[in-house]
Formats: structure tokens, sequence, C-alpha cells
């Protein structure tokens, strides 16, 4: 075994890593939120992360921001609470974070989520606490929710190090170790090691033309999944169904990218239209917990089975978020063949691993995947085939043999992934 870097050598290629780590900041800033003058920048960011925060708050100020707003997140003070709150306190959003996130959004803000927990920060925890915060928050602050599912407010997510998700990820270095190889893995999944990151996103949003254009040509009428683990899974597809990725586009026309890094081309599912069994690929981390080794079997859409070797509970409590969290509301197709997945990683969070493995999620539907589905009202959309919840829970399906086949309404079938790979990757 080669011998660990000290704590001086790590401090030292932190501090080298400085001009590339601003350079991602930047990518956040101008291509992820694409900011424009005199606009509201809300930053939700964990504690641990207070020198990269203000990095992007800096250099969305030097874009021309009219006024910043940090919301600050931390995996301590939220178990402190969990812990010593009862559950019937966190069925309701407290009124002062439900008017700050609606004034915000109805405001025009963008909204940029830096992801950086302790993948096991709420073990033990009553998985009822945060499902029911979370399902509160989604169903109070219905500006705030509504600005970023319907196209009207840009939204990023995107990571940086704490020191436990670090650890995690990298459990056989030191601590100091561990934050700077994750930091080197971020910038290298996020496309943001090279000179010039933003170029580079606009070369990487291209390539998902391609896979875009053939799916959306094809227009299959469902897929079917299979692999060896014992997934065979036929998701439907929607009529008027169209495959997404890469770049978002609001419904002014700003350009931004939702998900710093993202792989996946995606669409949501006929909400009734699923049948079959599906096996997990790799955890699932939610609300601090972890679900692992899952299954999930769908009749006319909905899980109507599942079972876990952990996290049974938490994975009822997505499912049981609303009547209609046991739908699904996206299906994503990745490549085996992606940085991320070449990294070898698990990064046990989830804008990580979804991007390295196919995946479902639980819960709400997107309109943008359905045609005229922005012009929609959550009514119209539900009938429309969209499913439409208070959740949306990815979670990752993609094994290295996992075989999708589209077919067509005439029953002609044409092959999509083998092996985990797009058909045409392996030709």
């Amino acid at each position: 075994m080669s011998k660990g870097m000290t704590r001086e050598e790590c401090t030292l290629a932190i501090e080298g890593l400085s001009g590339q780590i601003d350079k991602y900041a930047e990518l956040l800033v101008r291509k992820g939120l694409c900011v424009r003058e005199g606009q509201e920048v809300v930053v939700q960011a964990p504690v641990e992360c207070a020198d990269f925060a203000r990095r992007v708050v800096r250099l969305a100020y030097r874009e021309g921001a009219g006024h910043v707003t940090v919301i600050w997140g931390d995996d301590a003070m939220a178990r402190l609470e969990y812990e010593n709150v009862p559950l019937e306190h966190f069925r309701h959003t407290p009124t002062w974070k439900v008017e700050q996130l609606n004034s915000l959004a109805e405001a025009g803000a963008c909204f940029l989520f830096i992801e950086g927990s302790d993948p096991s920060a709420l073990d033990g925890i009553d998985p009822a606490k945060p499902a029911a915060a979370a399902h509160a928050r989604n169903t109070e602050c219905l500006s705030f929710r509504n600005g970023m599912d319907f196209g009207k407010n840009v939204w990023c997510i995107a990571g940086a190090p704490v020191e436990a998700w670090a650890r995690k990820v990298f459990p056989d270095c030191a601590p100091y170790e561990a934050v700077y190889r994750l930091w080197l893995a971020i910038l290298k999944v996020a496309r943001a090691d090279g000179l010039d990151p933003q170029l580079d996103w606009e070369t990487h949003n291209a390539a998902f033309e391609k896979n875009k254009g053939f799916l959306n040509d094809m227009a299959f009428d469902r897929l079917h999944y299979t692999s060896k683990n014992g997934t065979d899974l036929t998701v439907g597809l929607n009529a008027k169904g169209i495959w997404e990725g890469g770049a978002g586009r609001t419904v002014d026309g700003t350009v931004f990218f939702p998900n710093i890094p993202t792989e996946e081309v995606f669409t949501t599912p006929a909400r009734t239209r699923v049948d079959g069994i599906v096996y997990s690929a790799m955890p699932l981390v939610h609300a601090g917990q972890i679900v692992d080794d899952f299954w999930l079997r769908f009749e006319g859409g909905k899980v109507v089975e599942y079972d876990a070797a952990r996290g049974g509970e938490v994975l009822r409590h997505i499912i049981e978020t609303d009547e209609n969290a046991a739908y699904l509301g996206e299906c994503a197709l990745i490549s085996k063949r992606t940085p991320i997945r070449q990294s070898g990683l698990l990064f046990f969070d989830t804008l990580y691993d979804e991007n390295a493995s196919c995946h479902l999620a639980l819960g709400t539907g997107f309109p943008e995947c359905l045609e005229g589905g922005l012009d929609m009202d959550k009514d119209a959309l539900l009938a429309s085939g969209v499913n439409q919840s208070a959740t949306h829970v990815d979670f990752m399906i993609g094994s290295d043999d996992l075989n999708v086949t589209g077919v067509k309404a005439s029953g002609e079938e044409v092959p999509v992934f083998r092996n985990g790979a797009w058909a045409w990757e392996s030709e």
C-alpha cells in the first residue's frame, strides 16, 4: 500500500487547486445559473463549504447579480432538530420559510444548491420526520416548487466536499486527504478540470443531441429493461413524450444546466404503463439515510411490492409520501462509458451516482417532457400521463449487463442499450 499524503501536503495541494476551483465556481454561475444583470441569486450551501460559497457569491456579483441570498445548512444541526422535536412539527413548513422561498421565486431568483453532506447523517432517525418535512416543503412552498418544475426559475445542483462525505467515498484515506481527493473527483467528473470548463460544457451539451434525436425520432411506445440481477421491467412511454438532456430552458428562453455534472437523457413515462420488477444497482442515499440492495415490483404503473436489505423503512416512507409517490416520474438512460462510471467511485450522493447509471425516479414527472406540458396545470398533466407528486426520488438500476430494447407501437424492436451502454457504442 502506498503511503498517504501528509496534512501539509494536502493543504498545499488544495491551495494549488484554488484557480481550478474558481473556474468551477465560474462554471456554476455562468452556465449553471446564467445570472442576469440585477437578478436575485440564492445559494444554498453547507456551512462546511463556506469558502466555496463565498467564491460563488463573489462571482455572482461580478456577473451583475442584484443581490445574493445565502441559505446555510448543517448536518449536525439538522440531526439535533430531528432528535429533539416531535413528528408533528415537521408536517408543516414554518411560515417564515414558506415566505422566504416563495417570495424569492416570485421575484425571479435563480437557485444554486451546493450539495455536500454526510450520507449517514441521519442514521437512526425516524425516517417519517425528514419525509414529513420534505412533503410539507414541496406542497406548501408552491411558488418555489412550481417555479422550478414549470420552467419559471433557473436552478442548478452541484457539489463541494465536506469531510464526512469525503471519508465515505475514500474510507482508506485520512480525512484531509479524502477531502483533497474528493475535490479532484468532483472537478473531473463535472468536466471542470480543464483549461476552459465553460467551453467544455458547450461541447458536452452538443453530444446530447445525437441520443435525444435518436430517441425522439424513434417515438417508442415502450422500453423493456432486462439484466441478470433479475430486472425485467416494461416502461410505457407517453404518445406525445419528449426526451430531454443536457441544458434546460426556461419559458422565457434562458438556457441553463440544472445538474453539474449531468450525463443523462431522460423522459417521463406513462404513469399507468409500468409493469414488472426492477433491482437496484447502487445504494440510494435519501435524507441522510441509505437504502441498499432493494427491488420494486410494478403493476399498472404502481409499486405493489418491494423490499430492501437495508433502509426498508426509508423506502416505505418514500413510496408512501402521497398517493402518487408509488408511480414513476422519470426514466433516464446513461451509458457506463461516462466519466463518473469510469472513475470507479461510489459517491453516495444521488447527483453523482445517478449520472453513473441508468435510473428511474419515483414521484413527480417533468412537464417539459410532454409536448405542450409547460402550458398545462397539474391536473391536465396527470390526465396526460405525467405523474404528479410531492416527491421525486431517483434510484439507480444501470448494471453493467443492462439491456434496454425500444418497442414501437407496431411491435418492432430496436436495441437501445446493450451491456450497459448505448447500442451503437458497442458496434
